[in-house]
């Protein structure tokens, strides 16, 4: 008989094509009146249409939103919150948006719906990351989950596969770390499963098909579940190199995950032979290390560090820094180990 315990944070999803013409709805439901709409600069239109079907309860749109929340794009938007008198964020974006609407939410509790437009998955959990100083810090806190997160598979179906591969990728990777957490359990391994199994089917779809709706949609509720994952238990090796790496040396994100990934399950693989057992029937029998390898190569996605601007002469201290303050892992942290790891990564080669 297992025991463990199972939280599921409060969060209300809107699924389906069509679905963010209930924005207003949802916006009432959270009683805003003044919305702060947050992008990127490449998403600058998008969050202008959301202003302009918010009406009068939009005060105005932010759209500086960068990788990994630079601390000082995060005190300029919560300054500007603060000095429009914004009552909520509507986060229009991936992962960068979002994180910026969990950093304004830190300081000041204002509530977030969320309109991912990229399958990170960070919609649906209490995670939030902030970089100082060269140096990524991370965190839970309950005051920067999205109250509301709209899921319209129309708003994904402009993502450019170079973008929608590595993101599938990421989204991946929360649920495979959720099967060997310190705090894992059977309802969230469920999730985990299923959405391995949802992404590895229907990302090759997204890639070579951009005009297939259901495949776009399938990606987006894998996400969904990658996203639940994350948010219901901790990290491990995976998501510590991620954060390192992808802060400190300012790498893209989601091809960063990417390409760690196959490399940081082969580095737990003996340590977490139930998960593997997990990921390898998701991905429909493969060897989980190099089937998941193969994916992101099928998807045309980059698997080398050095062919996204990792330096080689920062990979020691790379591993210095990923070894320091572990966060928990299956298989003990060991910085020869973990050198061979990011060379390995650095290298593209495929895990035998």
């Amino acid at each position: 008989m297992k025991a463990f315990v199972f939280s599921s944070p409060p969060s209300r999803v809107i699924f389906g094509a069509g679905a963010l013409d209930r924005l207003g709805q949802e916006i009432e439901r959270l009683g805003a009146t003044r919305a702060l709409v947050l992008s990127t600069p490449e998403q600058r239109s998008s969050a202008e249409d959301v202003a302009k079907r918010l009406g009068a309860r939009s005060a105005g749109v932010f759209h500086q939103a960068v990788m990994h929340v630079p601390i000082e794009t995060a005190e300029a938007a919560r300054k500007l919150a603060k000095d429009l008198n914004a009552d909520c964020c509507v986060a229009v974006g991936g992962g960068s948006t979002i994180g910026l609407g969990k950093a304004i939410a830190l300081t000041s509790e204002l509530p977030i719906l969320a309109i991912p437009t990229t399958f990170a998955g960070s919609e649906m959990t209490p995670i939030y990351g902030i970089t100082a100083q060269g140096q990524k810090q991370t965190g839970r806190d309950a005051r920067v989950l999205p109250k509301s997160v709209i899921y319209d598979p129309l708003l994904v179906m402009t993502l450019p596969a170079d973008i929608a591969g590595p993101s599938g990728m990421n989204a991946i990777a929360h649920c495979v770390e959720a099967l060997y957490a310190e705090d894992a359990n059977p309802i969230t391994s469920l999730m985990a499963i299923e959405g391995i199994r949802a992404l590895a089917a229907c990302l090759p779809n997204v890639v070579d098909q951009p005009g297939n709706l259901e495949a776009r949609s399938d990606a987006l509720y894998g996400a969904w579940l990658a996203g639940a994952c994350l948010g219901n238990v901790g990290m491990a090796i995976h998501h510590k190199l991620c954060h390192t790496v992808g802060g400190s040396y300012n790498l893209p994100h989601a091809q960063t995950h990417t390409i760690i990934l196959p490399h940081a399950v082969q580095y737990n693989r003996d340590a977490a032979p139930e998960a593997m057992a997990c990921i390898s029937r998701a991905l429909g029998g493969a060897d989980p290390a190099s089937g998941l390898w193969d994916l992101a190569k099928s998807l045309g996605a980059a698997v080398a560090l050095k062919s996204i601007g990792m330096k080689a002469e920062s990979l020691d201290e790379a591993a210095c820094l990923a070894t320091r303050n572990p966060y928990y892992n299956p298989r003990p942290i060991e910085y020869a180990a973990i050198r061979q790891l990011l060379q390995d990564a650095w290298e593209g080669r495929r895990p035998q």
